[in-house]
Order: structure tokens, then sequence, then C-alpha cells
């Protein structure tokens, strides 16, 4: 919690990190209406499913450009444009008039929120070793806090009854905030380091690691995209619960990032991950139930299960003895945004030709294979 307290009390800090709750607070709004969307577009689940798969390839798209984009004009206005860019991104799949619409509007709200992921992340690095402190894991904490603020903003969807209007006051304070903050980063400057281009000799080493970061990327997107559908449609939850799954989710994701370095370092990062598997199970086998309140619960339990996963294996992949720390988090990264890219179209295809609760039942056995890949993982380790 050092780190917490440390951007609370300083605004070069603070900026930064509140660009992280910024484009949670976005997406995590756009999330909540995702099954009012499918309504008023009357679309299938598995054109739901194709329309999030262009967001997540809007997201890597830019990935192969973003790094050049950054050097050129610097992290910081990056940084700032990209914020301001998913602003004007975020207002567009809840305008689309039709299906092919709302694919461009996501594919290019997927790629706003790219160019700012990379810039953010890189803001934050550079920031930590020109003032020599540590501030990373708490920004991302900042991005599931922006996840909480977007689903209490669900408890507006009656109140409202506008999806553009919730949208606007969410882009609203988003901006507000950052134009306030972004003499804090706006001059700050990446430095240009030559990549070596990946070998595909590393591949075996980070194999597992990168098995784990496909699954579990995979898994937090479709909980994001399809625990709302679900409490509508087998849970029959009343609209005013719709995004409770969704907020449940975010807080414990927030707590559980705020607080994992502590808990990884009295038991290691191995038996983390192990742990979070174990918690992400027995939350599907409460959402599987069907029952509002213990779906509702069991999605809250899945955010502290997966809250762990990717930060951790992030750090064990960036001291893979013989592997250049840049390499192996660059693999892992590569196959967890694979996974967040191919989750939707399968879920939505199986949610159309079956039903959603088989699309929730191959995510319990998703849970169930990190657990595996944790324990070969250890083996292999040991």
């Amino acid at each position: 919690m050092k780190s917490l307290r440390l951007i609370l009390a300083n605004a070069r800090y603070f900026g930064p990190s509140w660009v992280f709750a910024s484009i949670n607070i976005l997406f995590g709004t756009w999330a909540i209406y995702i099954p009012t969307v499918k309504e008023s577009l009357n679309i299938s689940k598995s054109e739901l499913g194709i329309a999030i798969f262009f967001l997540a390839l809007g997201v890597f798209t830019v990935f192969p450009f973003a790094s050049g984009i950054v050097n050129r004009y610097g992290v910081g206005k990056v940084t700032f444009s990209g914020v301001m860019m998913s602003c004007t991104a975020a207002m567009l799949p809840l305008l689309a008039p039709n299906y092919y619409v709302l694919m461009v509007a996501l594919f290019l709200f997927g790629a706003s929120n790219g160019i700012t992921d990379i810039a953010m992340n890189t803001l934050v690095t550079e920031i930590e070793k020109k003032d020599k402190v540590k501030f990373m894991a708490a920004s991302h904490g900042f991005f599931s806090l922006g996840g909480v603020l977007a689903g209490l903003g669900s408890f507006l969807i009656g109140p409202l009854s506008n999806p553009v209007l919730h949208m606007s006051l969410a882009v609203l304070l988003v901006v507000l905030v950052n134009v306030k903050f972004r003499s804090q980063y706006f001059t700050e400057v990446a430095e240009e380091v030559e990549n070596e281009p990946f070998s595909f000799g590393l591949l075996k080493p980070l194999l597992l690691l990168g098995l784990i970061s496909f699954v579990a990327m995979g898994s937090e997107g479709a909980i994001v995209d399809w625990s709302g559908l679900y409490l509508k449609e087998i849970a029959l939850a009343p609209e005013a619960l719709w995004g409770l799954g969704f907020l449940g989710f975010q807080i414990t994701m927030t707590l559980g990032r705020f607080l994992g370095d502590g808990i990884s370092d009295k038991i290691g990062s191995v038996k983390i991950v192990a742990l979070g598997a174990i918690l992400a199970i027995i939350g599907y086998f409460l959402v599987l139930t069907a029952n509002v309140t213990l779906s509702i619960i069991g999605f809250t339990i899945n955010g502290l299960g997966f809250s762990v996963m990717v930060p951790e294996v992030f750090r064990i992949g960036g001291n893979v003895k013989g592997i250049d720390s840049s390499k192996g988090i660059a693999f892992i990264a590569g196959t967890g945004y694979a996974g967040f890219l191919c989750a939707p179209p399968i879920l939505g295809f199986l949610a159309e030709n079956y039903s959603l609760t088989r699309s929730f039942v191959v995510l319990l056995a998703c849970g169930f294979l990190i657990l595996l890949f944790t324990l070969l993982l250890k083996k292999k380790r040991a």
C-alpha cells in the first residue's frame, strides 16, 4: 500500500495513474451497456461476440506501431492525446445505428485504448527510472479502480435511461481530471532503446507462462463482456443488478492488485497464481448456480482470483534465467492479448449455438487449466 500512498500524496504520480483509471472508466461504462446495445440493434450472441472481437482487434493492431509513435512524439503527449482519442471513440459504439457500424466503432475504440495503454505504461516506467520510485502495480490498481467507478455508474442506468448521456458524463469526468493533471507528465519523453527481434528459441522456457497469460486474460475479458448478459438472461436479475457482477469483479480486482505484492513476497509468485486459480474456480461454481446473489458473489470472487495472475506471470517471465526481461514480458503480453482477442468470438459462438451457461462451463474448465499449468510450472522450477 506504500505505492498507493505515494500516488495519492503527489500529483506527479497521480496524473499518470489517473490515465489508467480513465481507460477503464470508459471501457467499463461501455461494458455495462452491452446488453442494451445487443437488444437495441437486435443482434445475436454470436454477432455480439464478433463485434467485441473487433474491439480487441483494434487494441492488438496498434501494438506494432505504438513504440514508434511514442518515440517520435513524446510519451507524455501521446499519453494525453491517446486518452482524449479514447474519450471520443467511447461515444461511437453507443451511437452506432447498425451492426456493421458497431464493429467499426469498437475497432476505433480498441485502437485508441491500445495506443493509450502502451503510452501510459511507458510513461510510468520512465518516471520510475527518473525518480527512482515504484508505483507501476498501484497504477494498474487505479485501472481496476476505474472499473469500480464504472460499475458504480450502473446504478445510473435506470434513472438516466440514456446510454449516450451516461457515457457523456463519464467522458466529462475523464477529460476534466486529465486536463487538470496533464502538466505533471505532458513533457515526459521516453528513452529510445534499440530492440532486438524476438527469437522463437525463447518459446520453450516461457511456454507455460504464456499459456497462463493466454487463458487468464481471455477469462478476464470474458467476465467483463458477458457478466451483465449472464445476470440478465440466465440468472434473470432485475435491470438494476445487471452491472453488479462487473462491479464486484472490479472491486476485488482492485483490492487484489493493491495487496498482491505483499502476499507474493510471503508465499511466492507461483503459489499466489495457484491460489488465484482456486479462487477463480470457486467463483465460477457460484456463478453457475444461476442464483442472482450467488452469481454476483461468484463474479466478485473471480475478480480476487484473477487480480494476481497476470502481474505475477509478468514478474516470473521478467526473471527467467538466460532471457532478457523485456523479451520475456513481450512474449507473455502477446500471448495474453491473443487470449483476450480470441475469447469473445469463441464464447459468443458457444452462447449462440448452445447456451451462455455452456460458455461459463468452458471458463470454469479454463480455471482448472490455469491450476494445472501452475502445478507444472512449480514442478519445472523445483
